[in-house]
């Protein structure tokens, strides 16, 4: 982690996020994707070197509102959760040598659930690293041209914008959030015993004489085994 904010301070990174000023209007669906909740925490998050301040609850509102704001537009007819932990971020401050044009960042990891199946759709959080817009503002380093609030403001809305790029990704690649198939009530078919018919009582019936001479036989068997035991006890 420190390697990293130390590599964004001296580096001026042409990797920054596209512009996020694409909020307005009806948004291209993503699949059947509708978001549920948006919960995000910071338990361990980390301020960079020669970074500005910015608490633990001025990030979770920022990034818990800009996330709002962007997939609130979504009305898929599936429902899914978002669980983001906030890691790290560097407000780049003021009064820095232009020859560093320290950039501002925020890394944080994304785990996307399925409220249906009660599972994660990835299985190891998706870290991202958020960079603020290279702008004329920026361009020689945002703590020069904004405020603290600004910064953070900007670093919300580009994450939001990157969780959208990467779920949008996910859905071309994965399916993730394609329609489900709709599976009607299962039917479980119940043995009925067979109606007894002409033929059946007829079987019965001829077959009844036969087993009752099987009975008889096996009647005078067992009184011819009693004499002979009657017979050995008296002679004994």
């Amino acid at each position: 982690m420190f390697r990293f904010f130390a590599l964004m301070i001296a580096v001026v990174s042409l990797s920054a996020c596209e512009n996020i000023d694409d909020i307005s209007g009806e948004p291209v669906p993503i699949g059947e994707f509708a978001l549920a909740h948006n919960i995000v925490i910071a338990p361990n998050l980390v301020k960079g070197p020669v970074s500005r301040d910015a608490s633990k609850d001025e990030w979770i509102e920022a990034v818990t509102k800009a996330i709002d704001t962007r997939f609130s537009r979504y009305d898929g007819d599936q429902l899914y959760h978002f669980g983001i932990s906030l890691e790290g971020y560097v407000l780049a401050q003021p009064g820095i040598p232009l020859v560093l044009s320290p950039k501002s960042a925020l890394i944080f990891k994304l785990t996307v659930w399925d409220d249906a199946a009660g599972k994660k759709l990835n299985d190891e959080p998706e870290q991202i690293t958020v960079l603020e817009n290279l702008d004329g503002d920026t361009i020689v380093g945002s703590g020069l041209t904004k405020s603290a609030e600004e910064q953070l403001q900007s670093l919300s809305e580009n994450a939001a914008k990157m969780i959208q790029r990467y779920i949008t990704r996910q859905h071309r690649q994965e399916k993730w959030f394609k329609r489900r198939k709709e599976l009607g009530p299962k039917v479980v078919e119940t043995p009925q015993t067979p109606e007894a018919t002409d033929e059946t009582l007829e079987k019965v019936n001829d077959d009844a004489p036969a087993a009752a001479a099987a009975v008889e036989k096996a009647q005078d068997k067992v009184a011819e085994a009693q004499d002979v035991v009657e017979s050995e006890t008296a002679s004994n």
